[in-house]
């Protein structure tokens, strides 16, 4: 009898406990992006232009740097700052709440089947990284629609006004009012209808890859390192900046062709369409356009990313320590 509880009364409490690490994961994860997003936004900027401004020959990094500050001052480079940070707080929650949840699974298998140890394989942590990136992006993918038109739009409306010459209106439409995040979630609606909120979200599942391929090069360089000595959060850093170095640089031109397919008027064209006229008008390095700025704020991102959360979860462990165990039973 006294065999048969040791067993099962655990199991309640033990599952609570994981729930409670899983939320504690996901808001970690959540602050971990608020705070990298607001660090490194006018990268994000500048690289979300990049891609979507691609027959202007002419825009170079530097050069975009300049006409967004002439145009609208350094505020430009923070044009829809609020809904982007709104968008990775959801996205990291629902990201690490489900990638933590998966991860409980296997080590729960793991310890089934007396596996010697409960590390997740490479395999699992692809798997791992499939199931949380595709909830990810079927419930973020409309923030992400409007964070990018908010961005992009303005260089699209006003490209008289950017170019050189003494032919520029820049002065008049430096005057109009730049749209905000429900305004232009309300245009949306009336010129395209609430479809226009799930454009490239085919090539944002296809995109999980990098996510799969990020966390998976993270954790067994983790697992790795482990064996060795302590993980610190230096090396957390530089392992985060490491994945997503790599993870990136393989995926993006389906990141190029999903910033796109957002901007678009013509939401119906699929992805493949995009794909073939992307290559027909500029070339295969067309699909690279804007890489330097976008691998660039990927990476210090992530890296940042991993170590703020790395950071908040310790703190929240901590605090969790502090409460007191025992509580009152009814």
């Amino acid at each position: 009898m006294s065999r048969t509880q040791s067993k099962t009364i655990p199991t309640p409490a033990t599952s609570a406990a994981q729930q409670g690490d899983n939320v504690a994961h996901a808001l970690s994860g959540a602050g971990g992006g608020l705070l990298s997003m607001a660090l490194t936004y006018p990268l994000i900027t500048l690289s979300t232009r990049a891609q979507v401004e691609s027959k202007r020959a002419e825009s170079s990094t530097l050069d975009a740097v300049r006409r967004i500050i002439q145009r609208e001052g350094i505020t430009g480079l923070y044009s829809g700052l609020d809904s982007a940070l709104f968008g990775i707080s959801v996205t990291n929650f629902v990201y690490y709440y489900w990638y933590e949840w998966t991860r409980a699974f296997f080590e729960r298998a793991a310890i089934r089947s007396s596996r010697a140890s409960k590390k997740l394989t490479t395999i699992e942590s692809m798997i791992a990284g499939a199931i949380a990136g595709s909830a990810t992006v079927l419930i973020t993918n409309p923030i992400w629609v409007v964070n990018t038109r908010m961005t992009a739009r303005q260089s699209e409306t006003s490209s008289d006004e950017i170019l050189p010459g003494p032919g520029s209106k820049g002065a008049a439409a430096t005057n109009k009012k730049k749209p905000s995040t429900i305004a232009t979630l309300l245009s949306l609606f009336r010129t395209e209808g609430p479809q226009a909120l799930f454009a490239g979200v085919l090539p944002a599942l296809v995109l999980v890859i990098n996510p799969i391929l990020q966390y998976t090069i993270f954790e067994q360089l983790k697992n790795v390192l482990e064996k060795r000595r302590r993980v610190t959060a230096r090396d957390v850093f530089f392992l985060g900046a490491l994945g997503k170095l790599l993870a990136t640089s393989i995926t993006y031109p389906y990141i190029t062709i999903k910033s796109r397919m957002h901007v678009k008027e013509r939401t119906q064209e699929g992805m493949g369409t995009a794909l073939k006229r992307a290559v027909q008008e500029e070339g295969w390095g067309g699909l690279y356009k804007g890489i330097g700025p976008k691998v660039t704020q990927s990476v210090i991102t992530a890296a940042f990313l991993f170590a703020f959360k790395d950071a908040l979860y310790d703190a929240s462990v901590t605090l969790r320590r502090k409460v007191p165990a025992k509580l009152p039973l009814r």
